[in-house]
């Protein structure tokens, strides 16, 4: 029943209407863009916005090929993604409205309440393989990464395991909905979502990026001060002749309003 639930979410956007803004992308962002659009299309009935998700990669390739209005990514935009763009004669345009925390998730049961950026390295590159190196439970770690064509994957890659290669065969899970259900399920499992999605089925857990000495919980408090460390933007792109489509769904996001919004989504504001 959850699977179902969890895939709704992702197809709302496909089934609404063709015309008025279409917004695609970030799984990440998913439950922001879909708050965003409930409350800006209540302010005016005459307003259409569809979101789907699919990846910062997919919500990418559909702006260079004009089949959206907005991109929402978890990721900065690539060179090739931009000279694309520039070949086509177009000009880009960027916006941040929030910033995420990246959390670090394991199954509720899993007595292990906190790792270094070092062991999750070592989890993810596939040289830590038990729980009982790093002081838990004689158990085999199963971790899940998004895919490809995430921006958390990326992010991820680039931050935690400092661009070294994820180990081969790890299991890569098309949407963030469905890193929260495995892990939720599997006893030896560990995975990262955004902050958003945090919920009591799963444990998050307390992440060092200085050796060990400290380690801090994922929350909107300690990213907005700093403490925490895995920390991204997250970005609306558009196309410079789109602005006019395009720029006031950003600017409602960026307004008092919008900003109490992204905090009450679980997200920390980007001013």
């Amino acid at each position: 029943m959850k699977r179902n639930i969890l895939f709704a979410l992702v197809i709302i956007g496909l089934s609404s209407p063709a015309t008025g803004q279409k917004i695609k992308g970030s799984d990440t962002m998913l439950p922001l863009s879909q708050r965003a659009a409930e409350t800006f299309m209540k302010a005016d009935p005459s307003r259409t916005v569809t979101v789907t998700g699919g990846g910062s990669g997919v919500g990418i390739a559909a702006l260079i090929e004009g089949t959206t209005d907005l991109a929402q990514s978890s990721r900065e935009i690539k060179f090739d993604e931009k000279k694309r763009l520039r070949e086509k004669g177009e000009v880009l345009r960027e916006a941040i409205v929030a910033h995420d925390a990246l959390a670090i998730i394991v199954h509720p049961a899993n007595p292990v309440s906190e790792l270094s950026r070092e062991q999750l390295e070592g989890i993810f590159t596939g040289k830590i393989k038990n729980w009982k190196e790093v002081g838990g439970d004689d158990r085999k770690i199963v971790p899940y990464a998004r895919e490809t064509s995430s921006g958390t994957h990326e992010f991820f890659k680039e931050s935690v395991l400092r661009n070294k290669s994820y180990l081969n065969g790890i299991m890569s899970m098309p949407a963030t909905g469905a890193i929260m259900q495995s892990v939720a399920q599997t006893p030896g499992a560990i995975g990262y979502v955004g902050l958003a999605y945090l919920n009591a089925e799963v444990k998050a857990l307390r992440v060092s990026y200085d050796g060990g000495k400290s380690h801090v919980a994922p929350s909107i408090a300690a990213a907005k001060s700093g403490e925490y460390p895995i920390v991204r933007p997250l970005y609306y792109y558009y196309l410079e002749r789109s602005a006019a489509k395009a720029r006031p769904f950003i600017d409602y996001l960026l307004s008092d309003e919008g900003q109490q919004l992204v905090t009450g989504v679980g997200f920390v504001t980007a001013r």
